[in-house]
């Protein structure tokens, strides 16, 4: 078995629960990056020091962060933020007493935390996949270009592979793209985010990283909404342009089947500061608002 290179105990709070927090840097429970096996969250990314992997385990009230590879030392020493540990809190509580579901939200899924990884390219990997089309058709297209890419991860997991490296996927002409379902717009759109890839890694703050990514052609504020969720943990982060959640918050928040981005903004305001968290609990919680007439596509953005 291989030995991890860097180690370190962690203590989460009470009621802490690792696979609902950790499950948002997973794209499926097939995912090549990133599993949940045998109680045990593995997620392979390239640091700044080389291919890392990391592993979380609870272990009696603690949990247990090891790292394998050169960049061990560097995502062992983030364990805490990937984890969600460092999940600032303040204020929600009161926030979430304005609203009964809210408050019964708040504290049924008490142990979920915000994860907040650092990185900003291996999720907009993903959301650049997943604009405009269902979640199959976008997990296609993100395995088979992970898999186009192999490189294993460092660790004891196999088979387990490290997200591509940017400048190979900057490098990489679109019709490369197209086997895995993946039309020009979206692959050119993704090719341009990993030829600045490195400017986006630099971003000091979500309002920075938002600023940078909405900048490229092709990505507007969905897309940044759902990389600065992960990247930096962003609970104010609300995915405008969706084609579901506008109806869940309405439903959730209003009783009202249907709502566009004005009206889902709208009721969030009062959680100022944590919309996405509330967007994050209605998701935990499976509320759907109904489904009326022919079913529909996962999204259809008019900006992306």
């Amino acid at each position: 078995m291989t030995s991890h290179a860097a180690r370190r105990t962690l203590r989460p709070p009470a009621g802490y629960r690792l696979a609902a927090s950790v499950r948002a840097l997973t794209f499926s429970p097939y995912d090549p990056c990133a599993r949940i096996a045998a109680g045990t969250f593995w997620w392979a990314t390239r640091t700044p020091d080389g291919p890392a992997t990391l592993a979380l385990r609870p272990e009696a009230g603690e949990l247990t962060a090891e790292g394998y590879g050169p960049g061990a030392g560097w995502v062992v020493e983030r364990a805490d933020r990937i984890a969600g540990l460092c999940d600032d809190l303040t204020g929600f509580a009161t926030l979430a007493a304005a609203h009964p579901l809210v408050a019964r939200l708040a504290h049924t899924h008490h142990g979920l935390r915000m994860p907040a990884t650092g990185q900003i390219f291996p999720r907009l990997l993903r959301a650049v996949f997943e604009q405009k089309v269902t979640g199959k058709e976008a997990y296609r297209a993100y395995a088979a270009t992970v898999r186009h890419f192999r490189e294993p991860a460092p660790g004891p997991l196999q088979p387990l592979l490290l997200p591509p490296e940017p400048a190979a996927v900057a490098a990489t002409p679109y019709w490369v793209f197209h086997p895995f379902g993946v039309e020009q717009r979206r692959a050119d759109t993704l090719r341009r985010a990993a030829a600045v890839a490195d400017r986006l890694e630099r971003c000091a703050d979500s309002a920075e990283a938002t600023r940078r990514l909405t900048a490229i052609p092709g990505i507007g504020p969905w897309t940044a909404a759902e990389v600065v969720r992960i990247a930096y943990g962003d609970p104010d982060a609300v995915s405008v342009g969706d084609y579901h959640v506008p109806n869940t918050v309405a439903w959730a928040l209003a009783g009202e089947p249907r709502g566009d981005d004005a009206r889902m903004l709208a009721l969030l305001a009062p959680f100022q500061g944590h919309r996405g968290r509330v967007c994050v609990l209605l998701e935990a919680a499976g509320i759907q608002a109904p489904k009326y007439g022919p079913r529909a596509p996962i999204r259809s953005f008019a900006r992306y």
